[in-house]
C-alpha cells in the first residue's frame, strides 16, 4: 500500500495539483491586497468614500446607537451583517475581473507562441528507413 501511495504522489498530476495550490495561495495574497490597497480606494473616491461594512440590522439585543459592526458584535448582539457581505461580493467580483484579465493576458501569449511554433519552418525531413534500405538494395543489384 505504501509503494501504491508513492507512486500515485509521484505522478505529475497530483505534483501539478500541488503546485498549483501553493501558487494560488501566494496569488491570493497579492489579489487580495491590489483590490483592499489599489482599487478599493479608487472606487471610494468615485463613491464618496461608501464602506457598507458597517451597516446592519439588530436582530435581538441591545446595540449603542451608531455603534459598529464589530462593537455590535461585541455587545452580544444578533445582528445581520448585510454590508459586510455586500462588501465581500464586491470584493470577489473586483478580483474575478482582475483574474481574468490576467488569464486572458497569459490565454494570448501562449497563443502568439503557439502560433510562432506553427508558423515557423519544419526542417526537411530526411530519407526514411525504407527509401534507404530500397537503395541499398538497389545499389547491390548494380
Amino acid at each position: 500500500m505504501l509503494k501504491e501511495f508513492q507512486s500515485f504522489i509521484a505522478k505529475g498530476n497530483v505534483m501539478d495539483m500541488a503546485v498549483g495550490i501553493i501558487v494560488g495561495a501566494a496569488f491570493t495574497a497579492i489579489v487580495s491586497s491590489l483590490v483592499a490597497d489599489l482599487l478599493n480606494p479608487i472606487i471610494g473616491l468615485f463613491t464618496g468614500g461608501v464602506d457598507f461594512t458597517n451597516n446592519y440590522f439588530v436582530l435581538s439585543g441591545e446595540v449603542p446607537a451608531g455603534a459598529s459592526l464589530e462593537a455590535a458584535r461585541e455587545a452580544g448582539a444578533s445582528i445581520f451583517a448585510y454590508g459586510s457581505f455586500l462588501m465581500a461580493v464586491i470584493n470577489f467580483l473586483i478580483i474575478a475581473f482582475v483574474v481574468f484579465l490576467l488569464v486572458r493576458q497569459v490565454n494570448k501569449i501562449k497563443d502568439a507562441m503557439t502560433a510562432k511554433e506553427e508558423a515557423a519552418p519544419a526542417a526537411p525531413a530526411g530519407p526514411s528507413e525504407i527509401d534507404v534500405l530500397l537503395e541499398i538494395r538497389d545499389a547491390l543489384k548494380k
